[in-house]
């Protein structure tokens, strides 16, 4: 068990919202990578570091706290496997396979959402040149943006007067269940398939980490058979939150945060909840960043209460208010797209 828990306060997720301030603390930030990643430059980077080039992509986290004293701050390369609310404390299984296990004062959950394709999370590689035909299922944002990436990078685009693409070098069909998409995909060699869903993939593990490039015949609800040199599945998240007992989770799975202070109420004192892992807000990058200073706040008025402050000197809960109007900007290729800001399209 590692030092008092008096002292620890543990952020669980090195993403948007896991990165931390003062006093006889020490913040342990806990973390599966070592970088922080832009995560919605995901589609472009995946392509090639011509486009996107690599070293914006990634931000090393350690070297963003070198100027904090070293017994203030230690960042944790591992994946918590385990929260004890009930004793406070989490497991983390680490990098070089130890196990750790540790007190907490204060907790912080940010350990967000992964996607089913490794491709979406860049985890590994993709060879475009060996790959003719390409399915991506789900129209949403995701599936649109790495449609429109993909298809522009080895196809080009029909023209100025073109509105659909003859002949692409390479293929892509996007399966969606939403009754119209953007018409811009067809001159880039995408072909839509609209008012359906992927109902078996031959394969299995097709589009995973397990089988990332195995050929894959998928066929859709209504029958309709696609064969794929690649699949890519673009259907959603899964919060990460497996680790945590399910007396403090949702329906969905993400830990059931308190709307208005970001507390997680039914795990005891001095826990909260950040980012896509919560239940406070619908997933977004924006939101995280609404986020942050209503979690400083109050948990900085949590901390000074423990001590035994006056609580007529700490302040008031800072109440956190989510920014519901659409925001959404989806690039279609390097020179196209279609999005919204704070409502406006």
């Amino acid at each position: 068990m590692s030092q008092d828990s008096s002292k620890n306060i543990v952020i669980l997720g090195g993403s948007y919202g896991g990165l931390p301030k003062k006093a006889s603390y020490q913040v342990i930030l806990i973390s599966t990578l070592s970088q922080a990643i832009c995560r919605p430059a995901y589609p472009r980077a995946l392509i090639s570091d011509a486009i996107f080039p690599r070293e914006k992509l990634f931000v090393g986290v350690p070297q963003q706290f070198e100027q904090y004293l070293k017994d203030s701050f230690r960042f944790i390369q591992g994946t918590a496997t385990k929260l004890d609310h009930d004793n406070r404390y989490v497991t983390a299984s680490l990098k070089d396979g130890s196990i750790e296990k540790m007190a907490y004062h204060a907790l912080v959950i940010a350990t967000g959402t992964s996607t089913t394709s490794p491709l979406l999370g860049l985890n590994g590689d993709l060879s475009l040149p060996n790959a003719k035909h390409i399915v991506i299922a789900g129209g949403g944002p995701t599936g649109v943006e790495t449609a429109g990436e993909l298809g522009e990078y080895p196809n080009g685009g029909a023209g100025w007067f073109g509105s659909k693409l003859e002949n692409p070098k390479v293929t892509f069909t996007l399966v969606t269940a939403s009754s119209k998409i953007l018409p811009v995909l067809r001159s880039i060699g995408v072909t839509v398939v609209t008012g359906s869903r992927v109902a078996t993939v031959s394969s299995t593990g097709a589009g995973t980490e397990s089988a990332l490039t195995t050929n894959a015949t998928v066929t859709l609800e209504d029958g309709k058979i696609l064969e794929a040199d690649l699949y890519i599945p673009a259907t959603g998240d899964v919060v990460n939150t497996g680790f945590i007992h399910e007396s403090l989770l949702t329906a969905r799975g993400s830990v059931e945060t308190n709307i208005f202070t970001l507390r997680v109420d039914k795990s005891g004192a001095r826990v909260y909840a950040i980012g896509d892992v919560g239940s406070h807000a619908r997933p977004a990058v924006h939101n995280i960043l609404n986020t942050v200073p209503t979690l400083c706040v109050n948990i900085k008025r949590d901390l000074l209460l423990v001590e035994e402050k006056e609580e007529s000197t700490v302040g008031a809960d800072r109440v956190f208010k989510e920014d519901t109007r659409e925001t959404q900007l989806v690039p279609i290729g390097k020179s196209k797209g279609v999005g919204a800001a704070m409502g406006f399209q």
